[in-house]
């Protein structure tokens, strides 16, 4: 079964003093008008189960006006276990805790990880690549703590090259070595990346089938590399890699910045053929969204062998009755959930009866 959130805490937290709220094994109901809060606390579930959050905050915007720190507490219970996380958040910084221990934050997601679906990931589809790559890594980072150091070490040699590629003359024996350098990180993150996207792509296909109605959707990955990459080895990623930046050095020189590599892919939708990207329809673009979310909390729960927290925040609103419904029956099917939304009527009455709806007034 794994882990479920059975209590949060927040004191001093965004808009909060004090609060405190059980959440169901279930389906959890957050409801209230716009402003209550409802989003501050399904940001500090994320926090304590994703190590980070979506809205990519400083800490000092996560502790209240005229407080001096914050605190957010989590009780996990399950499997016979309890597990009390925390993070303590004052100006400057932010620490994690289980049990009394300190922890990194790329190691919370090994007690419970999450799953967050906001309005904005509604347009996955349609915004930069970059988008699509920060899904699937912010999703290997929390199912595997390696992926995330993978992820860092190859950002950073990016960055160092790129400075040097920005020189006016720049050293070529030390671009030489950085390019070495770009090569084995980059052939890591991307053979780590290529396993992890075979295995959700062929969720993403399947889930996108029940939510369509049987359209077919086919899920690629495209590597700025090169084709037909999938299955090879790290040194072999890497040669290939070497030989990409010496072909692309005089481009990299002259716009002063590395023009190949994982930093630079892509993942393309295809609904019968054609890009979603460019011609799917709205509700096209939404579905694919959504099922990427529900094949992340299925792979995850494959990985890790417990399922995820899933947090729908402020989503219903945005989903059409169809995909409510799937959406809903998705969730049913076992997953502890918590919703935001300003409506109950989004619900039946079969739904509100089992959920455990909480009221934020807003005041």
């Amino acid at each position: 079964m794994g882990l479920l959130v059975t209590e949060l805490s927040l004191a001093d937290f965004r808009s909060f003093e004090r609060l405190t709220v059980r959440l169901s094994p279930g389906v959890t109901i957050f409801v209230g008008p716009n402003a209550a809060g409802k989003t501050n606390t399904v940001e500090a579930l994320q926090l304590l189960t994703a190590g980070q959050s979506f809205r990519k905050p400083t800490p000092s915007q996560l502790v209240r006006e005229g407080a001096d720190s914050a605190r957010i507490d989590a009780r996990l219970e399950g499997d016979g276990r309890v597990v009390d996380v925390r993070c303590d958040v004052a100006p400057g910084k932010r620490n994690f805790f289980r049990n009394g221990k300190r922890i990194q934050s790329s190691e919370v997601p090994e007690s419970l990880m999450s799953v967050i679906f906001t309005p904005d990931d509604l347009a996955i589809v349609k915004r930069g690549a970059s988008v699509r790559r920060v899904e699937l890594d912010d999703f290997g980072r929390q199912a595997n703590r390696g992926y995330a150091k993978v992820l860092t070490t190859y950002q950073r040699s990016i960055e160092q090259r790129n400075r040097l590629v920005k020189e006016e003359c720049p050293d070529l024996s030390l671009l030489d070595a950085w390019d070495a350098s770009v090569a084995l990180g980059g052939a890591t993150l991307l053979a780590a990346r290529l396993r992890l996207f075979s295995r959700l792509a062929e969720r993403v296909s399947e889930v996108y089938q029940t939510v369509s109605g049987g359209e077919m959707l086919e899920c690629s990955y495209v590597c700025t590399l090169g084709d037909n990459l999938m299955g090879l080895a790290r040194d072999e990623l890497s040669d290939v890699f070497l030989e990409r930046l010496a072909e692309s050095r005089e481009q990299d020189l002259r716009r002063g910045q590395t023009c190949v590599g994982p930093h630079r892919d892509d993942i393309v939708f295809l609904i019968g053929g054609r890009d979603a990207r460019a011609y799917g329809s709205q509700g096209q673009q939404r579905s694919v969204a959504l099922a990427l979310k529900m094949a992340e909390v299925q792979l995850s729960g494959e990985i890790l062998d417990s399922k995820p927290l899933l947090l729908l925040d402020d989503v219903m609103s945005e989903l059409d009755s169809a995909r409510r419904t799937a959406a809903m029956r998705f969730v049913e099917s076992g997953i502890q959930t918590v919703i935001t939304t300003t409506n109950l009527g989004y619900f039946t009455g079969e739904v509100l009866d089992e959920a455990e709806v909480v009221s934020f007034d807003g005041r």
